[in-house]
């Protein structure tokens, strides 16, 4: 399951980033990294951009990024 799979108010374990490159240093140094537990606080009207708390900091990324991000539903 991806983290784009999940709905507001779901939490979820990052399992796997399959991002590449820039894209996948950018989300590890926003805290995106694998075993870290995630919640989507808010998800867009046409599910592009989702809102997600990853430790205390809230931060918003696009659907085709976090369909790169494959979470375990807590």
């Amino acid at each position: 399951m991806t983290l784009a799979m999940l709905h507001p108010g779901e939490r979820g374990k990052i399992l796997k980033i399959g991002a590449q490159g820039p894209m996948k240093r950018r989300l590890m140094d926003m805290g995106v990294l694998i075993g870290e537990e995630v919640m989507v606080v808010r998800v867009a009207p046409l599910g592009d951009p989702i809102a997600i708390m990853v430790k205390t900091y809230k931060l918003s990324l696009r659907k085709s990024e976090a369909e790169k991000i494959s979470v375990e539903i807590l």
